[in-house]
Formats: C-alpha cells, structure tokens, sequence
C-alpha cells in the first residue's frame, strides 16, 4: 500500500471546497480559514480574477519555456512592473519561496565573491539545502549540514548587532520584515535601515525575504517599505499568484545585470499557467485595493485579538502586522488550534508558543468578531482543563 511520507503532522480533515475566506469539508462543514496553505491563499480562494487568467491560458498554451516569447510573458511582466520596487529593474520566476531564497543566496555568493552570510535567530527561509542553511530552528536543521556556506546567525531587530557583525567577508544579509514560522516578530525601521547601512558600508548586498509579510499581508505593497529601504535583492510568493505556484527572486541593477545566461534556471520556472496565475493575482491586488482592505481588517483584528488577551489568563500579547498576526500563549498553540479546529475556525503556530492567524484579506467584521468569540471560548476552556 502507497503512503504519503508525512512531513507534517495530518489535521484530521478533509476539505472539498474552497471560497473566498471560507473552506467546507467532507460533511458539509463551513470553516473560517485562517490558514490558507500557510498563507499562499492570503487573497481568497479561487479569487475570480486569478481563476479567470488561468482558465484563458488553459484554453490557448500551458507549457512554454521563458526562452521563447509569448503573450502572457509580456502581459506578466507590464503587470510585475506595477508593484515591485522601482530599484529593482531585474527578475526571474521560479515556483516556491524556498527556490527563489535559493536564487538570492547563489546570486550574492557570485556576484561578490564571499562565502560568509548573515541571518537571525528565529529566521526560516525554506528548507532546500542553501535555503535551509539561513534558517534557525535546531530541529530543521539536524541531520543536513554541512551547509553550503558560512552563516551567522544574530538577535532579531538589534541593529548594534548588525552594525557590529557585518563586514568586507559577508556575501549579503538575509532578513523578513516579518518573521513568520519565527514567531511574528515584526522589525523595527531602524534594524532594517541598519541592515542597509551596514550592506552599503561594506559592499555586502541586502536580501528580504517577504515570501509571507509581502503583496499587501500587512496593509502595504510590501512589508519593508514602512522602512523606507532599498533591498538588493526581494524574494516573494504564496500569495502573488493567488495561492497558484509562483515566486519570483527580484534583483536591483547593479545585481541583475552581472547574472549571464547558465547562472540558474528552472524547467517550469515562469511557465504559461504561472504567468497567468501572476497578472491574475496582480490584477486583483489594484482592482479590489487588497492592501488598504488588509490595513483595515488587520487593525480590526488586532483590536479584537487584544481584549481576548485581556481577558485570558493563557494569552500573552498580539504579534505581527496586518493580517499576519497572532497570539503568543502561555501554552503550547498545539491544543489551541485543536479547539478552534473542533469550532469551526482553521488556524496554525508560529515558533514555539504563537498562536497565528493567515486569513485572506476577503474576511469581514463578522469573521473577524468570530475569530475574537470563538479563541476566547476555546482559551476558556483549556483554561478550565489545567
């Protein structure tokens, strides 16, 4: 008999369907996702705009390799213009998060001829070898190295540490203006232009990793821009493409321009349907204000999040930004997510005792109002059980 090797532990559910903020299982059961793929359906599923490019292309070509011209290339990229930062003038696509940090590893690493990179405590980039390697959980970890260089690994949102640690040996620092498996931890303008400052005095390039925080999560294009920084290098994807397979590794000029024909690829990097799946999500980001709705519904949730935590001798404080954003428990999140699960809400942990929510920008003040009675009721009753 054929098992699925399982790399994560199953949830006990089966989903049939999928709808803006909402999933139904197998009996008919309607539930908030507040999951979404660990966020890659941060604009709803089967959002129509999204499901209209894709159901066009199926309809005209699905497998083209990006060395010859088509339509949707060229409709892609007039789309990719409208929302990456203007300093970054060259991209490739590729088909998750891990594969386009691959791409920013290896482009600092050749680019400035050094070996030694910098990442933080609580970071996780992916789990690809290089992509692995600037990730800081122990337990990820264990059993891979060596890894493929030499990685530092410094306190989150400690700029001294940055300013002291960075030098003429360091390829590029790796950083998420969120963290998200890390446990929420939002960075500070002043780390993040530390990050900048220190990049720039030693000839070191600047990676951001907005794989989760970017495409209006937290209320903004991108999560780096409250910074007012320049990345060298912008990683991004789950939700660009509408939860479909896309990444894309962004590079400023002086980067892109240094990369020759050889120095990567992909088999179904940029392909038709992605491309497709890319002007669709794009399309919807300007067409229904994604991130000004996402800044309104966060700010709402936080509101909620935060008298529960009041209220709850279990919560801690209300992490993260926009609608990435959790609850830090006195407990293990793992009974938490149980209970709500058992309540019609679909949430997961970040870190170690973060309870996270990732819904779709779609949700609504009765959503968000569900999220608050609902973990209220679900913490009163673990409560009760110790």
């Amino acid at each position: 008999m054929l098992k699925l090797a399982r790399f994560y532990n199953p949830r006990g559910l089966r989903i049939i369907k999928g709808e803006g903020q909402y999933v139904w299982d197998h009996d008919g059961r309607k539930y908030l996702d507040c999951h979404t793929g660990h966020g890659a359906a941060f604009l709803g599923h089967r959002n129509r705009w999204v499901v209209e490019e894709l159901k066009r292309q199926l309809d005209e070509i699905t497998i083209a390799s990006p060395v010859f011209q088509t339509d949707i290339m060229e409709e892609a990229v007039q789309a990719l213009e409208k929302i990456l930062p203007k300093n970054l003038t060259y991209f490739y696509l590729l088909n998750a998060g891990s594969e386009a940090v691959e791409l920013a590893l290896k482009t600092a690493r050749k680019v400035t001829g050094r070996k030694k990179f910098i990442s933080f405590i609580n970071a996780f980039h992916g789990r690809t070898m290089a992509a692995l390697g600037v990730t800081w959980n122990r337990k990820y970890r264990e059993g891979y190295d060596p890894f493929p260089w030499d990685v530092e690994f410094l306190p989150y949102d400690d700029p001294e540490a940055v300013e002291t640690a960075v030098d003429e040996d360091t390829a590029a620092v790796i950083a998420e203006p969120v963290q998200g498996e890390g446990g929420l931890a939002a960075a500070s303008p002043e780390f993040l232009k530390a990050i900048r400052e220190a990049c720039d005095r030693t000839g070191a390039l600047m990676i951001l990793d907005e794989v989760q925080s970017g495409f209006g999560r937290t209320g903004v294009l991108w999560a780096h821009q409250r910074a007012g920084v320049r990345p060298d290098i912008l990683v991004a994807g789950k939700s660009i493409g509408g939860g479909f397979p896309v990444s894309l590794t962004a590079f400023s000029e002086e980067v892109g321009s240094k990369l020759a024909p050889g120095a990567h690829g992909s088999t179904f990097g940029g392909n038709p349907l992605a491309l497709a799946a890319l002007k669709g999500g794009i399309t919807a980001f300007f067409e229904d204000r994604v991130a000004e709705k996402a800044e309104r519904m966060g700010a709402l949730l936080r509101r909620t999040l935060e008298e529960v935590v009041e209220e709850s001798s279990l919560a801690r404080r209300v992490r993260g930004m926009g609608l990435m954003i959790g609850v830090e428990l006195r407990i293990n999140p793992t009974k938490a997510i149980q209970v709500l699960q058992q309540k019609g809400i679909i949430a997961l942990r970040a870190g170690l005792t973060v309870l996270r929510f990732l819904p779709p920008y779609v949700i609504n003040e009765e959503d968000v109002e569900n999220i608050g009675s609902t973990l209220k009721e679900a913490l009163n009753e673990l409560a009760q059980q110790k």
